[in-house]
C-alpha cells in the first residue's frame, strides 16, 4: 500500500470519526445534527492533503493565513465548485483585498479599522463573505478578537454605520482553561445581539461547544493529524 493511499484511507477515516462524534455531540445536546458545519482546518496541509479530504466529501475547510491560502485555493476552487473557504487566522488591514477575494467566511474581524476596510472593499467588489466577530473571552493579550464588554458597540458600529452583516461570533478560548466558560460567554453574548452562528471548538472540546450552542466547529489535528514542526 502506498503512502499516499494510506493517506487518503485515514483521512476518510479519521473524517467519518469526526462528524460521528459530531452527531453523538448534537443528539445529547437534543439538537439536529445539521446544525453543526465540521470546517476542516487544513492550514499547513498541502493542496494533495486537502484533495484527500475531498475526496472523502469535504466541503468545508479553514485557514489561518491569507498568504498560504492563496497558494492552494484557488485551484482547488476552480476545480471543486462548491466549496466554502473561511479564514480563521487574523486579517491585516493590508491584506483585506487577498481576503475578500478568496474566502467566503471571514471568522476574524475584530477592530474598527479592519471593519472600515472590509466595508470598503465589499462595497467596490460587490462580493460580501459572510462575516464573523471574535471575541477574545479570555482577554488574553497576546490574543486577537475584541474584549467581552465591547463586543456590543462593535457590532453596532458594523452594523449601523458601516452597514456590514454580521453572521456570528467567534472564540478560542485559553488553553490552559476550562472551555466550558468560555463557551458559555460567547452564547450569550450571541444570544444578546441576535446572532444565530458561534464558531467554536477545536479537536479537543468541540463536542463541549456543541452543547454549548456551537454551530461551527474548527477541526485540524483529529482529521489531518499533528501538524509538521515548523524547522
Amino acid at each position: 500500500m502506498s503512502d499516499e493511499h494510506h493517506t487518503a484511507t485515514e483521512i476518510s477515516d479519521r473524517l467519518q470519526a469526526v462528524e460521528q462524534e459530531i452527531v453523538a455531540a448534537t443528539k445529547a445536546a437534543g439538537r439536529d445534527p445539521g446544525s453543526v458545519t465540521l470546517v476542516a482546518v487544513s492550514k499547513t496541509m498541502s493542496a494533495d492533503v486537502i484533495t484527500e479530504a475531498l475526496a472523502a466529501g469535504q466541503r468545508v475547510f479553514g485557514e489561518n493565513r491569507v498568504q498560504e491560502a492563496q497558494t492552494k485555493w484557488p485551484a482547488l476552487k476552480a476545480r471543486h465548485p462548491g466549496l466554502e473557504l473561511h479564514l480563521i487566522g487574523p486579517l491585516q488591514s493590508n491584506k483585506v483585498k487577498d481576503a475578500v477575494a478568496l474566502f467566503d467566511v471571514i471568522e476574524t474581524l475584530d477592530r474598527p479599522k479592519l471593519a472600515r476596510g472590509l466595508a470598503e472593499e465589499m462595497q467596490r467588489t460587490g462580493k460580501r463573505p459572510r462575516l464573523f466577530v471574535q471575541v477574545n473571552t479570555g482577554e488574553e493579550p497576546q490574543k486577537a478578537g475584541l474584549a467581552p464588554a465591547e463586543t456590543k458597540e462593535f457590532v453596532a458600529l458594523c452594523r449601523e454605520e458601516l452597514g456590514l452583516s454580521i453572521d456570528g461570533l467567534m472564540c478560542i478560548p485559553p488553553f490552559d482553561e476550562e472551555p466550558a466558560m468560555h463557551f458559555a460567554l460567547l452564547a450569550k453574548l450571541a444570544g444578546e445581539l441576535g446572532l444565530d452562528e458561534l464558531s467554536m471548538g477545536m479537536s479537543g472540546d468541540f463536542a463541549k461547544a456543541i452543547a454549548f450552542g456551537a454551530t461551527y466547529v474548527r477541526v485540524g489535528t483529529a482529521i489531518f493529524g499533528e501538524r509538521p514542526r515548523p524547522r
